[in-house]
Order: C-alpha cells, then structure tokens, then sequence
C-alpha cells in the first residue's frame, strides 16, 4: 500500500510549518463507501491510512465510512469541522461532491481516488494494488 503512503507525503509535504516553528500535526480525513471491514476496497485504503499514520509522526487521521454517494459533502463536512486540512474521499461516486466542497473550502487540499474531475485544489489517483496483508 505505498501508493498511499506515498501520495500522503507528496501532498501534505508542502502543508508543513517552516521548522524551528511549534508544530501541530497535520489532520487528514478519510472517506469511505463501505464498512472498513470489507477486505475490499474500503479496507485496502484504511489499512494505508493507518500505515500512514505509523510511519509519519506528525500525521492524524480521522475517517468516516459507509458514507452514501449522495452524502458526501456533510460528510467532508465534519471532517472539516474537526480540523482536517486535507481530505481523501475514496470513490468514484464521490467526484461530484468532492469538487463542490472544495469550492467551499478552497484552503483545504482534497484527493480524490479513481476520478477524473481536478481543480486547484483537487488531485486524482488510482490506487496501483488493492491487495493487504493485515
């Protein structure tokens, strides 16, 4: 599950405070289609959520899941709310609402898996492998 990890790092890399600065860490929410313990797609994205947060000590992740596609701006919305600067919404049925909650939060970074819609402050990515040990 590097693909995360990796798109972790690239996208909140430049969310940082300069060093020598008291440091928060940084919050990044998740949200899912379906219950974590699906061993599908759901359960491939928290499993590298929480390799993530593992690995990177200045991360906090907060998730919600079996989140309706319909739905998915309140969702972002509490996300948001308990102080998520970035925002991984892990569907296709999601693109929509992505893109209209990042117009409302144009300071918050969004990503978007398996879409082809973008703004300014919306990145796309596909996941390489869904496959995890746990």
């Amino acid at each position: 599950m590097r693909w995360l990890t990796v798109l972790v790092v690239l996208v909140l890399a430049g969310s940082l405070a300069a060093p020598g600065i008291a440091q928060q860490k940084l919050k990044a929410g998740f949200v899912y289609v379906g219950p974590i313990g699906d061993y599908g797609w759901t359960h491939a994205h928290d499993f590298a959520r929480k390799i993530a947060e593992k690995k990177l000590p200045w991360l906090e992740t907060l998730y919600v899941e079996k989140v309706p596609e319909g739905q998915t701006e309140s969702f972002i919305d509490k996300l948001i709310q308990q102080g998520a600067r970035v925002i991984f919404t892990t569907s296709f049925g999601f693109m929509d609402g992505t893109l209209a909650a990042a117009k409302r939060y144009p300071n918050q970074i969004f990503a978007h898996a398996s879409g082809f819609k973008r703004a300014p402050n919306v990145a796309t990515y596909m996941p390489i492998s869904t496959r995890c040990t746990t």
